[in-house]
């Protein structure tokens, strides 16, 4: 018997591949064939959880209190130490009694708030590139999807003047992310006031992904838009404990912002989970914390990673812009060399895993990414791999030295 008739929804066959999923794929089989791999692929954090958090995990598990289900819009002294946080950093104050919702990770926010406010053939904005969920929650929802190309030129920064008129005033959402993911930008306060209006002129809802908001470098201080007068009304910001506390496993994420878009995100994930293990959202209330001191260790070592490897990529013909934040290098790939092929063939020859650029939308065409998450001892022998595989940025673009 055949099952021919057992197709997905449509929702399903309109997604590109998942380019992480790929890669893990051929990992498997690298790691078959012997290969020791340095892999620089996904933003996976190296390194343990903090123990204060760890141990405040063990704690809450011993008390039953905690394994029966957890309230749908999250505990409430998780909710009050999320706005606290954010007091703390931007001098935002959040109600947490309706503006402040904790969920499973970042990601799974993202993609849901696409399900709770797109309709089939709405119109979203979303750059390229981007990262992945920016675009396929709101793929999955059905939206028409209008790509807003970021181009170098422009610090990969949006130009909402370059929006077509018929396009911005037939748009329902934009997502957005500055510090960005994959290509490391940032963004002045200038340009979240610019979207601001923008996006009050034209009765946009904002969407912002403030996931890298601690991990900065070199005195750069991240703006969060909700510091922006009138961001609030039309917009929410998304954060996680993925990166800046190695908790990308945990699962532990929140939204904040304007209290209707958080209570209608609230509402369709009441009817799809039950919101975070109570256990976990105690450790979470302790990371967030957690004395400075902790984050600038996190900074110091995301810092020199960058720094030693952007000197041995520039050893190699590279000229990358120094970031200002995040965990990522956003690398060029040697002329006449397509990002996906150049990403393959570094994983073949080298046994170094990075992710082509193309994977965050057409965009991203013609980069790599390149994660910080190894230490400089095996950022040092991915550097000597390329060097040894003639690995560079040259006319000839990839070729195999005779070492």
């Amino acid at each position: 018997m055949t099952l021919d008739w057992l197709k997905p929804a449509d929702r399903l066959r309109s997604l590109p591949p998942y380019v992480f999923a790929r890669l893990d794929e051929l990992k498997v089989r690298a790691r078959e064939q012997g290969l020791d791999l340095i892999d620089l692929g996904m933003g996976n954090p190296d390194g343990p959880t903090p123990t204060p958090v760890v141990e405040a995990a063990i704690a809450a598990l011993q008390d039953p209190a905690n394994h029966g289900y957890p309230p749908f819009e999250g505990t409430a002294s998780f909710r009050r130490t999320i706005t606290d946080w954010y007091y703390r950093r931007y001098n935002v104050k959040l109600d947490p009694e309706g503006e402040a919702l904790p969920l499973l990770g970042s990601k799974e926010g993202l993609t849901h708030l696409a399900l709770a406010y797109v309709n089939p053939g709405d119109v979203v904005l979303v750059p390229s590139p981007a990262y992945p969920a920016h675009f396929r929650g709101p793929l999955i929802a059905g939206a028409t999807i209008h790509s807003l190309i970021l181009k170098p030129e422009n610090g990969w920064l949006i130009d909402v003047t370059a929006i077509p008129e018929a396009i911005a005033q037939q748009a329902k959402i934009l997502y957005f992310n500055y510090p960005s993911n994959p290509t490391a930008a940032t963004a002045p306060r200038e340009f979240f006031e610019e979207i601001v209006a923008f996006a009050r002129h034209y009765e946009i809802l904002l969407v912002h992904d403030l996931c890298y908001a601690e991990l900065a470098f070199d005195g750069y201080q991240p703006t969060s838009l909700l510091e922006i007068p009138g961001a609030k009304e039309i917009g929410v910001e998304f954060h996680t404990l993925s990166k800046t506390y190695n908790m990308a496993g945990w699962r532990v994420g929140f939204v904040v912002g304007n209290r209707h878009i958080v209570q209608g995100l609230r509402t369709l994930k009441t009817n799809l989970d039950y919101g975070i293990f109570a256990a976990l959202q105690t450790a979470a209330e302790t990371a967030l914390q957690l004395p400075d001191v902790y984050l600038h260790e996190v900074q110091a070592r995301y810092r020199t990673r960058r720094d030693f490897l952007i000197q041995g990529l520039a050893e190699l013909g590279w000229t990358v812009p120094k970031p200002s934040a995040t965990m990522y290098l956003w690398v060029e790939c040697p002329p006449g060399i397509g990002s996906t092929d150049f990403a393959l063939s570094v994983l073949q020859e080298t046994g170094v895993v990075v992710t082509p650029g193309n994977a965050f939308g057409s965009g991203g065409e013609g980069y790599v990414r390149i994660s910080l998450i190894a230490d400089c001892d095996r950022l040092g022998e991915a550097l000597r791999r390329f060097k040894q595989a003639g690995i560079c940025y040259q006319p000839s673009a990839l070729a195999s030295s005779s070492d």
